[in-house]
């Protein structure tokens, strides 16, 4: 049995795919022979997406929307051929960046907006836009992106550890209600990553504020886009065929799934 990854003839849509995790799934998604959609709120950022797939010799094309307006959503996936593998990647707090942090005591509805707009409507309007193609042609995977937040806590972002945490149920229920038709629905479920959100925390790698975080991974590093993009790609596969409404952690050991 050959173990190699083949997407091809499928078309994926992966939100959030301007930068970062969701940058670094389009490019192996592209390898792998998938046609890709590279969505971000931001127009420059999908193009340039598009342009290093291009570039490589694979194909893509932009597909810019903000995945909080269900409108703009079902608009840009009309316009467009069946998607074949949704990748709900966008995440933190859309615009807003990863938002208001500290406790939940101190904090007010307004902070806790941003998060559950962009971590769980933005998965459920997307799913939902996607889901008839799938059923109708008896194939189809969803996969969110989700956090160890959303499974251990996080005691400065309760509201974001809820949204990650409710796009991961949700992600269950589509798996129960939609494996007769060949479509699966897995989250994975991320540790802190080395991105360009995130890069101010690793410009002095032995600061007491990056040490701080890695104390808490067994494998004493940020996670990287590549660490993220095999199992991904896995998942979307015909290897995946058989495995459907699990969280699976890629976390350098932050925590351990049971």
């Amino acid at each position: 049995m050959s173990l190699h990854i083949d997407l091809s003839g499928r078309r994926a849509l992966i939100t959030g795919a301007g930068q970062g995790v969701g940058r670094g799934l389009a490019l192996a998604f592209a390898s792998a022979g998938a046609e890709i959609l590279v969505n971000d709120l931001r127009p420059d950022l999908a193009d340039a997406v598009v342009a290093d797939v291009r570039d490589a010799g694979w194909a893509a094309q932009p597909a810019p929307f903000d995945v909080t307006d269900y409108d703009a959503v079902t608009a840009a996936l009309a316009a467009t051929d069946s998607v074949d593998i949704l990748v709900n990647n966008a995440g933190n707090a859309g615009a807003h960046g990863f938002g208001t942090r500290g406790r939940f005591a101190e904090s007010a509805p307004q902070d806790w907006e941003p998060y559950l707009r962009v971590n769980l409507y933005g998965v459920l309007y997307c799913t939902r836009a996607v889901l008839p193609d799938m059923i109708a042609a008896r194939w189809g995977r969803v996969i969110t992106i989700v956090s160890d937040a959303g499974r251990v806590g996080d005691p400065s972002s309760a509201v974001y550890a809820a949204s990650k945490a409710g796009a991961a149920g949700f992600t269950r229920s589509v798996a129960l209600e939609h494996g007769r038709y060949g479509i699966t629905a897995n989250n994975v479920a991320l540790g802190t990553m080395r991105t360009p959100a995130t890069e101010s925390l690793w410009a002095e790698p032995d600061s007491p504020q990056a040490s701080s975080i890695l104390r808490n991974y067994v494998v004493r590093r940020p996670g990287l886009p590549q660490d993220v993009a095999p199992l991904a790609a896995m998942l979307a596969s015909d290897h995946g065929a058989w495995i459907t409404g699990q969280t699976i952690p890629v976390n350098g050991g932050f925590s351990f799934a049971q």
